[in-house]
């Protein structure tokens, strides 16, 4: 369709104009108006400064004028060629044509948009599109027409903006300085930037902006009334303001800022706001603070050590030197002495010019030095030093500066002058020495303070046919030492020389018969005055019959202790009662695995060491063994013992520890008395236990654990359940593989194994020398119930050893009598207690679930145990399951 015919459509001919009727004057009216109005759009759709272009209802260009013409780069012929969505970019395609759908559908009468125009070059351009839908008429049908405006340049500055914007935010969070804007006459914060709220720990999201009380309970404490002064004073005089304050965030931590504000003022000199930054300056603080702790240690450390640093300024002439340069030559600092002359008129006479030549030639040469020379104090004394100079150049080789040390070392000299006389003196009476020990028939060597021989007694060169030169070379002096004895002894030596004690070794020598023998050597240092060592003397002993003695009993205390060992013990269980050995025989059994284990029985019956016991012989016996006494611990602090906790997880929780679980990481961990564990812990360990995982105490993270439980209790946990005290899952959880540990009195047969073995012990210790026990003693004892089981005997076997004076161990009757306590008497033995309250246990789910064992309805899910485990049970205690199925 033509333009014309898409601006107004003129009227329709029915045929040749020959055979047209006469219209009639309104009709001519009507199409003169329509020709004036069609002129009129025409000029419009010519001359407009915005892009117009018409489309069919399927985006088919009818008609397009100039401006949008340029803006897409092709003619009007060509656009009447394409659609639309030929010129749009691609990524906005989809999002202009559901528009126009919902035109089309009439839920909108018009929309706007910004987009991309593909180009006919192929570049883009943004335009602003202003969209209508035109209604049709019976000889017009309905079009699209479009108001496009090139908008490029305002999209690229915006995009400017954005990137000038984010650059900006990127170059305050590099250098962690925030921007504000702060309302006085409001008294609150109208702007931060995004960097000013992570400076004060804020959120963007969900955080208002302060206001000036608010802001001020940020401020430290400390600071609070100085800001409050600064801001105050600047507000009243409309002036700058920089000052350093600090904040304290939430969570305690303490920030350095350097604030500076500007005031904005109107025309009339009032302040509208003051805008500013606020600079996070922690880390410089710290840095500065750094700086100060490391040259005051430094000024220290030159003050401990008599040295002091300076530097000579070369084209100045000026000297700066360090406090301890002062002490040093003896000065106050008020005198003037910022010239060489000043420090070189202090040096000796006789040293002074062979100073000033070594100073003059390397500032020439400009080469380093070292030299020790003297000074005179004020007061006349003399010091000697030891000084160090170093010239520093710049990049055309030109000297600027010396800088070096002084070190005071007049007590080195002191101390080497009295070493040398002392020496001298030694030497004088070493002659005598020798001819002294030369006369003793005992092993005697003279070494120096590192242990290189100086002299070996005639007794010496006798035994091992050396002589006194062979002995001074290490050597031929090694080659009579035992080789396997030739590391130990380097190595016992060099140690023992360096602590300077004296000291003893056992060393075998070979005799030069050929055969060695073992000698005790004592070494004992000689030294000076100072207490500088400066010989060390060495005496030998020929030791062979008492080595060849300790030897022979060592042998017979080996063989008995592996017999009484394998007869009586089992790492520090004692006794052979049937009672214990079923004990032992379960330990080994269960020990190699990884199952739960529940250890039951009276107090002081050996619970623990039954533990240590199962750790030592499994696989995880090289990782830790964490023993917990559950009763010890208050129950507000189990779990965090336990599971550890997290930082602020509680009061006092100041910071993350780990719980005895982690600690026990592929380990075993000893839960004693884990009957008195609080409810909310019980649920917290089943889950350790089901699930091999747990969480610290305020926190949310999930730590796996690989540890091996073991339990104990002198408590019956079926009666804690039945009570509401223990949980049921709980114990089948830990009642995997039980064991009783029988009482003392139930074992009576080893009261007497184990009176001698605390004897013994106990003995050792206190260094007695008890021979043998009272046969009367061993008969109380076996009569004697002992309530308080192998912690009772113990104890009472370490009363009468503290009071035993003689060789013979008795027991005083008395002490028997007045402890006995009737033992409490459970209603049946605990096995078969504990047998008839899991019965009654089973029995009941099996009848609730109908006699089903497995399945989510099953009595094992009802228990919390796994199927085969309840299996096990129901043969173990012999529960006709089927009768429970009759009962349906």
């Amino acid at each position: 369709m033509h333009r014309v015919q898409v601006m107004h459509k003129m009227k329709e001919s029915s045929g040749p104009p020959e055979t047209q009727k006469p219209a009639d004057v309104p009709e001519l009216r009507a199409e003169e108006a329509s020709r004036n109005s069609e002129e009129r759009w025409r000029s419009v759709f010519e001359n407009s400064a915005i892009g117009v272009a018409l489309t069919d209802l399927n985006g088919r260009f009818l008609a397009t004028n100039h401006v949008y013409q340029t803006i897409v780069g092709y003619t009007e012929e060509e656009l009447r060629a394409v659609n639309f969505l030929d010129v749009t970019h691609e990524d906005y395609r989809q999002a202009n044509w559901a528009l126009i759908t919902e035109l089309l559908e009439g839920k909108r009468r018009q929309f706007q948009i910004e987009k991309k125009y593909r180009r006919k070059d192929g570049s883009s351009i943004w335009v602003s599109n202003n969209v209508s839908l035109v209604p049709g008429t019976e000889r017009v049908p309905r079009f699209i027409m479009v108001l496009s405006e090139d908008v490029t340049e305002r999209k690229r500055a915006e995009q400017a903006l954005r990137r000038s914007e984010a650059y900006l935010a990127e170059a305050q969070r590099l250098a962690k300085t925030g921007s504000w804007a702060y309302s006085p006459a409001a008294e609150k914060c109208i702007y931060w930037s995004d960097e000013m709220l992570r400076i004060f720990g804020l959120d963007p999201q969900t955080t208002d902006l302060p206001d000036r009380e608010e802001f001020l309970r940020l401020v430290h404490p400390e600071d609070r009334d100085r800001f409050n002064e600064r801001i105050d004073k600047a507000f009243r005089e409309k002036a700058d303001f920089v000052q350093d304050y600090r904040i304290v965030l939430t969570d305690g931590t303490v920030k350095h800022i350097h604030g500076i504000g500007h005031p904005v003022l109107d025309e009339t000199g009032n302040i509208i706001e003051y805008v500013g930054t606020d600079v996070n300056v922690t880390e410089r603080k710290r840095d500065e603070e750094k700086l100060r702790r490391s040259e005051a240690d430094l000024l220290e450390a030159q003050r401990l050590s008599h040295t002091g640093s300076w530097k000579h300024d070369i084209a100045s002439g000026r000297v700066t030197v360090s406090p301890e340069v002062y002490r040093i030559f003896g000065v106050g600092t008020d005198e003037v002495k910022s010239t060489t002359e000043f420090w070189l008129n202090r040096n000796h006479p006789e040293d002074a010019k062979r100073i000033q030549e070594l100073f003059e030639e390397s500032e020439i040469q400009k080469t380093d030095y070292e030299a020790n020379y003297r000074i005179v104090l004020p007061d006349g004394a003399v010091r000697y030093l030891h000084a160090i100079g170093h010239p520093i150049v710049n990049e055309k080789d030109d000297l600027v500066e010396f800088v070096g040390t002084v070190m005071d070392v007049t007590e080195q000299h002191e101390a080497r002058a009295a070493l040398q006389t002392a020496f001298e003196q030694i030497k004088a009476e070493e002659a005598e020495l020798r001819r002294m020990t030369d006369a003793i028939a005992s092993y005697i060597y003279v070494l120096t303070p590192d242990g290189t021989a100086l002299y070996a007694n005639q007794t010496v060169l006798d035994y091992t046919g050396l002589t006194l030169e062979e002995v001074e070379r290490e050597d031929q002096r090694a080659r009579v030492f035992h080789p396997e004895d030739l590391e130990r002894l380097r190595q016992e030596r060099q140690e023992a020389f360096a602590r300077g004690k004296p000291f003893e070794l056992e060393q075998r020598v070979l005799g030069k018969d050929g055969n060695y023998r073992w000698f005790l050597v004592r070494f004992n240092p000689l030294r000076d005055d100072h207490g500088n060592i400066i010989r060390w003397y060495a005496t030998g002993t020929d030791i062979e019959d008492r080595k060849r003695a300790e030897e022979s009993m060592r042998d017979e205390n080996l063989a008995l202790r592996e017999q009484i060992d394998q007869a009586f013990m089992f790492e520090e269980i004692v006794g052979a009662s049937p009672a214990l050995q079923t004990v032992l025989s379960s330990i080994v059994k269960v020990a190699p695995t990884d199952s739960t284990v529940l250890i039951t029985g009276e107090t002081g019956t050996g619970k623990e060491l039954i533990a240590r016991a199962i750790h030592k012989h499994s696989q995880r016996s090289g990782q830790a063994f964490i023993s917990v006494n559950c009763a010890s611990i208050p129950s507000s602090l189990i779990a965090s013992e336990l599971f550890g906790h997290e930082k602020g997880a509680f009061t006092g929780a100041a910071q993350r520890r780990q719980g005895r679980f982690e600690l026990a990481h592929s380990g075993t961990i000893f839960l004693d008395e884990v009957g008195e564990l609080p409810a909310e812990t019980q649920i917290a360990l089943l889950r350790v236990l089901q699930e091999r995982q747990f969480e610290r105490v305020g926190g949310n993270r999930i730590i796996p654990t690989d540890v091996r439980v073991i339990a104990a209790t002198n408590r019956d946990l079926t009666e804690a359940i039945a009570a509401g005290t223990f949980r049921a899952d709980l114990f089948y959880r830990l009642n995997v593989f039980p064991i009783e540990v029988p009482p003392l009195r139930k074992r009576k047969e080893d009261i007497p194994m184990l009176v001698e073995y605390f004897v013994k012990r106990y003995a050792e210790k206190m260094g007695k020398q008890i021979r043998k026990i009272g046969r009367n003693t061993l008969e109380q004892c076996q009569s004697y119930p002992w309530p308080g089981n192998i912690r009772e005997l113990q104890n009472i076997v370490e009363r009468s050893v503290i009071l035993s004076s003689g060789d013979t161990f008795c027991i005083e009757k008395a002490w028997l009598a007045g402890q006995e306590v009737a033992p409490t008497e459970l209603p049946g033995p605990l096995p078969d207690t504990l047998q008839n309250q899991e019965r009654k246990i089973i029995e009941a789910a099996l009848s609730e679930s109908k006699g089903k064992v497995a399945g989510p309805e099953g009595a094992a899910a009802k228990l919390g145990i796994p199927r085969s485990t309840l299996d096990s049970k129901i043969k173990q205690l012999n529960i006709k399951k089927h009768k429970f199925i009759a009962e349906r």
